[in-house]
């Protein structure tokens, strides 16, 4: 064989080589996920840490899971259910992703059931805590990386009356879906503890000025209860202050949520909240996580970047768990209902028959420390479901918590 011929032939093996070692991530067609956010309106303060933690998700893998590479679709639902439904429409039938990652609000979130339903596409809410999509009416296309509205403030209600001591409580929260099966939550577990919710107040999402509400809370109860969502929170509780703060505020997590604490003042501290994240928390795998957000980003993660991260999380460990055959929506499903997490933000977190976490929640207590605000963990409740201390068939059999459920019997007293 000639040296030209030997070279020739040297090359043709090492071509034949290379392709059949080249990677199998390289023959495939990218993993298309569909990531739905708010980018303008009331909630885009948290839209915007839900994209952080996607960003940082896919970044610590790479852009990869299950060996093959992801393709992120952004779109902004702009926080409105016409609009959200639109957006799926078409993430699902002109980008034909293999799985959504949001909304991030419940009543977006309960815009979508019928469609998700009727396409078949798997579905993992990265902060939309919509009761009955893991309830009574179990969307098989549809798991929940975070929980439940009410699912921390089950714990909040109980801590209020035995461990605060109080009796007499009003509530004021944002006037849609989370903010009335938060209050829901809290108000059961409160009152089957010997306390009394005697006062409901519900400004509109987008109200500019809680003057008015702030006026009518009631000064001879032992606490506010306070449920707000995105930017809310900052605004309610400055302006609570500069009425004076008359009675102490407890909250619904995402009222004190580090996205807007760090935009907050005196006005914050002192506020004791629940809920399954925070900074803070003494879990697996949070610690390296909240350390790498503060790095990237400059501030503590919050809720819905926990959120988001959690719900990559699980989509990662779902495409695996199928070798990264996600054009089988029915396997990819199934892995996701399967999913266990050993480590990360939450901690480790399963999930339960209807496709919704067990998990941490926490009672902290939000105090200046090491020169910023955080929320401190005062009491800890492991493995909390959705269903808390009540029988699920019970639990499921009553009406799903909402504005007037379950009945307010102590309003005025």
């Amino acid at each position: 064989m000639t040296t030209r011929a030997a070279a020739c032939s040297w090359l043709a093996a090492t071509a034949l080589s290379a392709l059949a070692a080249w990677p199998v991530a390289a023959q495939q067609p990218p993993i298309k996920v569909g990531f739905m956010t708010v980018r303008s309106g009331a909630l885009a303060a948290g839209g915007k840490q839900m994209e952080q933690g996607m960003e940082y998700c896919l970044a610590e893998r790479g852009g990869m899971m299950g060996g093959r590479k992801v393709e992120l679709i952004t779109v902004d639902t702009a926080g409105q259910p016409a609009t959200t439904k639109t957006r799926a429409q078409e993430l699902v039938e002109r980008e034909r992703v293999n799985a959504i990652i949001g909304p991030l609000a419940a009543f977006e979130a309960l815009a979508i059931d019928d469609y998700i339903r009727q396409v078949g596409v798997p579905v993992i809410s990265p902060s939309a805590a919509a009761e009955d999509l893991t309830q009574r009416k179990v969307n098989p296309w549809f798991v929940r990386a975070v929980g439940t509205s009410a699912q921390a403030n089950h714990a909040l209600g109980e801590y209020a009356a035995k461990d605060l001591k109080l009796k007499r409580v009003a509530t004021i929260g944002d006037d849609f879906a989370f903010g009335h099966e938060a209050t829901a939550g809290f108000q059961r577990a409160f009152e089957d503890n010997g306390g009394q919710v005697v006062q409901k107040l519900w400004p509109p999402l987008n109200v500019a000025d809680y003057g008015s509400y702030i006026s009518q809370i009631r000064t001879d109860v032992d606490a506010v209860y306070a449920a707000f969502a995105g930017g809310n929170g900052l605004r309610f509780l400055q302006q609570y202050a500069e009425y004076g703060a008359p009675v102490k505020v407890i909250a619904q997590m995402t009222t004190v949520d580090e996205g807007i604490l760090k935009s907050m003042g005196k006005e914050a501290v002192g506020v004791i909240s629940s809920g399954w994240y925070t900074a803070t928390q003494d879990v697996p795998g949070n610690k390296e996580f909240a350390a790498g957000i503060r790095a990237k980003y400059g501030a503590d993660p919050g809720y819905y970047t926990a959120g988001a991260y959690e719900a990559c999380a699980f989509l990662d460990a779902a495409v695996k768990a199928i070798d990264g055959k996600v054009e089988d929506k029915q396997a990819l499903m199934k892995a996701l209902r399967a999913v266990k997490l050993e480590k990360g933000p939450f901690g480790e977190v399963t999930l339960d028959e209807y496709g919704n976490p067990i998990m941490t929640v926490t009672i902290r207590k939000t105090e200046e420390k090491d020169g910023r605000l955080q929320n401190v963990v005062i009491k800890t409740y492991p493995k909390v479901t959705q269903f808390w201390t009540y029988d699920p068939k019970a639990f499921l059999a009553d009406p799903v918590y909402s504005r007037d459920y379950p009945p307010a019997k102590n309003l005025g007293k």
